[in-house]
């Protein structure tokens, strides 16, 4: 085994105390000590600064060979590190006012399922079980997506027997075969690119697909032709609600394709769920709160007639379990004692609305 360098140890040590402590993501700017995020929150560590030497050294060690030329030609990468003894985590290093930075998040070695989260699995499981069609993960960075779906493909991989291919960049939660066989490709070191794994994705007998980003015109095409085909593909994407999203989504297509996109997404489309992560009741952690759209007939209609502004309304008044607000998601944790009324109100897309839920107040279906 070679030897550790001292750059390596720095950052190793930064690591162990990071997993040791809980903490989600570690950040490092050069000439500043690590910083950890903790329940949501930043926190620096007592520590000598780390020398933008030793950062750009750490990074020119450890970052894979086939991706050295982009860290050297675009001064930004993306790849995974593992460290002995400590665990694995998802790098992003890249410049700024000339200076290495470094942000890494933990990946826990174990799958997470719905417990483990803290989720309500009725609706998601719901989802999980569809034979086709696009289910979209989405949230904003550092929301919980990857684990909300990788819960999701656990419960798969433990009830169905399915072959499912991840396109992935890097890798985040490695799965042991059970009931399904799993293929992950990294971009990068199992394939060039994410455009030449995409185009030959369907080529590869999957009967569920996990596209580790929906973001272009060219990947949604690709999963509306796997969808249509009776694939089930999973993809994450960066909206705050079930109506970003959506906005989202016909933003890849010109307005001339808009009557096309919307017959497509109104067929394929299977759900929406939307993310965030609320500092808990005793604020040593964050809960999940998510807003899920199932996409029931009356959803597939409103969508093929361009009445998007109608569905906030039926997430809003629905009696239906399976399709829920945040509001509602909301409302639950406040009476279970989850999260504070402070942090639900400032959570809320709609804090308004909610104070009046709070009092009694709600729509009806």
């Amino acid at each position: 085994m070679p030897e550790t360098t001292l750059h390596t140890e720095i950052f190793n040590d930064l690591l162990k105390l990071a997993v040791e402590s809980g903490a989600s993501d570690i950040v490092i700017k050069s000439n500043k000590p690590g910083y950890v995020r903790m329940a949501g929150r930043l926190k620096p560590v007592d520590m000598d600064p780390i020398s933008c030497p030793e950062a750009q050294a750490f990074v020119d060690e450890h970052v894979p060979k086939v991706f050295r030329k982009k860290w050297e030609d675009d001064g930004q990468v993306d790849f995974a590190y593992s460290a002995e003894g400590i665990g694995r985590f998802r790098v992003n290093a890249f410049h700024q006012r000339g200076l290495v930075s470094v942000v890494m998040r933990h990946i826990k070695s174990r799958v997470p399922t719905f417990d483990d989260l803290g989720l309500q699995s009725e609706s998601l499981l719901k989802l999980a079980q569809s034979k086709d069609g696009i289910l979209l993960i989405c949230g904003a960075t550092g929301s919980g997506k990857s684990s909300t779906m990788a819960a999701m493909l656990n419960w798969i991989n433990c009830n169905l027997d399915k072959h499912i291919v991840t396109i992935e960049d890097p890798i985040e939660y490695t799965f042991q075969d059970e009931k399904s066989l799993f293929q992950q490709r990294e971009i990068g070191l199992d394939v060039p690119s994410f455009e030449l794994a995409i185009k030959s994705v369907l080529r590869q007998n999957p009967d569920i697909i996990l596209i580790g980003e929906m973001r272009d015109k060219e990947t949604f095409e690709t999963a509306i032709s796997a969808a249509e085909t009776g694939h089930l593909v999973f993809s994450t994407m960066h909206a705050a609600t079930v109506a970003q999203s959506l906005t989202r989504l016909f933003e890849f297509f010109p307005p001339e394709q808009q009557l096309q996109a919307r017959r497509q997404i109104a067929g394929s489309l299977r759900g929406f769920v939307c993310q965030k992560l609320i500092p808990s009741l005793d604020g040593n952690s964050r809960v999940p709160s998510n807003e899920i759209l199932n996409a029931d007939a009356t959803i597939k209609n409103l969508i093929l007639e361009g009445q998007f502004e109608k569905i906030q309304g039926i997430l809003e008044g629905s009696a239906d379990s399976n399709s829920f607000s945040f509001n509602k998601d909301i409302y639950r944790l406040i009476k279970a004692g989850k999260i504070s009324k402070a942090e639900g109100l400032r959570f809320s897309p709609n804090p308004q609305a909610l104070e009046m839920n709070l009092k009694g107040i709600f729509i009806k279906s």
